[in-house]
């Protein structure tokens, strides 16, 4: 089974740091694009960075400047660095990779796309 395991989130002041990492599992061939999206409380899932298999990184205009995306150094995992955190950051964060080939049972599957469960990052005042 392919999943994606987040860990780093928690409870942070403003103005502070913190490093979200995600792990993909089982045993993987391959996969594109990985990212990071956040979910605050009665809002809608959104886009907070992705990293390309090139390298290729996109931020949202929110977090542009302070938050940084990288693969790890384990393969097919990603960071996110998250500085000087405000109180609107505060969400769910879930990671996601897209165009997965994993082999499950000497079977080749192919998924659009895999998501975490998700690590909750709050940021006090």
């Amino acid at each position: 089974q392919v999943q994606l395991v987040e860990s780093g989130g928690g409870l942070v002041q403003a103005g502070g740091s913190l490093r979200l990492s995600c792990v993909a599992s089982g045993s993987i061939l391959s996969l594109n694009t990985m990212a990071w999206y956040r979910q605050a409380a009665g809002k809608k899932r959104e886009l907070v960075a992705a990293i390309t298999g090139g390298g290729g990184t996109d931020y949202a205009d929110s977090v542009e400047g302070r938050f940084t995306i990288s693969r790890g150094n384990a393969k097919n995992s990603v960071n996110l660095l998250m500085n000087s955190l405000k109180p609107e950051d505060t969400a769910v964060y879930y990671c996601n990779a897209d165009g997965v080939v994993g082999v499950i049972g000497g079977d080749v599957h192919r998924y659009l796309e895999v998501w975490g469960q998700g690590t909750l990052v709050t940021v006090s005042s």
